[in-house]
């Protein structure tokens, strides 16, 4: 019988209980992942640019690809104003995109596959750009909600609709990436459970199917670290340039 498509995202303590009151913040299989990413990604970026060379090594060359594609993403969408803040862009790409990844391997854990996660991310970068908007602006900030050349007697419902759709930009953005982490890995578990459940003869479909969303969700996994990246340069572009 093909196992629960559920159960993989199923976060369980590993080690002792540990509590702080009412808080448990006892180690688990979700925080193991989120350490394994963080190592992997500073393993990556050590042994990429610890020896640098005229003719660049595979691993370099990812290094500097990496870094010249967030680089050239800042850039183009939010300008050079943005400059001082390719620290933290850099690394929620590359922790998005290895916790997508080492998700794809067999018996791991996909971290942001929960929308705790997701939304923890989502809700520092709203609350960061909206201090660095106001800090930037002042009180002018708020012009935001406030599009030009708006007819007097919309202006009331359209500054309604900005504000909401402001408020709603931490849960769009966090639920994006939930969403599509979690239907893919569903859908693979699902298929897998045919392949066992119909054996040799009959399991040679949901096999090639399940290749072929494979490949697919490898690719998904570095699209939703992309968009994750790219719309915080847009909220910050916002918070830097206010275009309204």
């Amino acid at each position: 019988m093909a196992s629960n498509p559920m159960h993989q995202f199923q976060v369980y303590k590993i080690g002792p209980e540990i509590k702080l009151g009412n808080v448990d913040l006892s180690f688990t299989n979700a925080s193991l992942f989120m350490f394994l990413s963080f190592s992997a990604i500073l393993l990556f970026l050590f042994l990429g640019s610890s020896k640098k060379s005229l003719v660049p090594t595979k691993l370099q060359l990812l290094v500097e690809l990496s870094y010249n594609f967030v680089s050239k993403m800042i850039s183009d969408t939010a300008g050079s104003k943005a400059k001082p803040f390719f620290p933290f862009i850099f690394s929620l790409f590359m922790f998005v995109l290895f916790c997508n990844m080492l998700g794809m391997l067999p018996y791991s854990f996909t971290v942001t596959s929960h929308i705790i996660v997701t939304f923890v991310l989502a809700g520092i970068i709203f609350i960061g750009v909206t201090i660095i908007g106001f800090m930037q602006h002042g009180i002018k900030y708020l012009n935001l909600f406030v599009p030009k050349g708006v007819p007097a007697l919309l202006l009331p419902l359209i500054v309604v609709i900005e504000v909401i759709s402001y408020l709603s930009r931490p849960v769009s953005l966090s639920v994006r990436l939930f969403a599509n982490m979690m239907a893919g890995h569903t859908m693979l578990k699902v298929f897998g459970g045919f392949v066992i459940s119909l054996g040799i003869v009959g399991g040679w479909l949901p096999l090639s199917f399940s290749v072929a969303l494979t490949g697919l969700e490898i690719l998904v996994a570095f699209l939703q670290a992309y968009v994750f990246a790219i719309l915080t340069c847009i909220y910050l572009n916002d918070a830097l340039n206010l275009h309204h």
